[in-house]
């Protein structure tokens, strides 16, 4: 009996049948370590949107429209599906709001 009839040796080193190296997902650090992500629920895509268009901290999107927001990150890129929209605004809600309602705090309730 070989280690490989016990372990396959792909699930050791992630080979895939090839003899290749499975691929890591790539990792957005920056966005994920941003105050954006205070936010709850915070979309990682729409946090690194925001830093794209430089607001990096909440009070730089404290009485922005989302909208306005929106239209910026569409410049960068065009193909920007229409649901981050829903997350600009709860973003903004809760940068305005010091005790944001907890209720209030799902991109759902933001959708039009």
């Amino acid at each position: 009996m070989s280690i490989n009839d016990i372990i396959p040796l792909d699930a050791l080193f992630g080979d895939d049948n090839l003899g290749n190296k499975k691929k890591k997902k790539k990792v957005d650090f920056i966005a994920l370590s941003s105050p954006l992500m205070r936010i709850p629920r915070m979309d990682i895509l729409v946090a690194r949107d925001l830093i794209d268009i430089g607001c990096k901290e909440l009070y730089e999107i404290q009485g922005r429209s989302a909208e306005s927001l929106f239209e910026e990150i569409k410049k960068i890129r065009p193909n920007t599906p229409l649901y981050r929209l829903a997350y600009l605004r709860m973003a903004i809600y809760f940068s305005e709001n010091e005790d944001a309602d907890p209720n209030m705090l799902h991109p759902n309730l933001w959708e039009e």
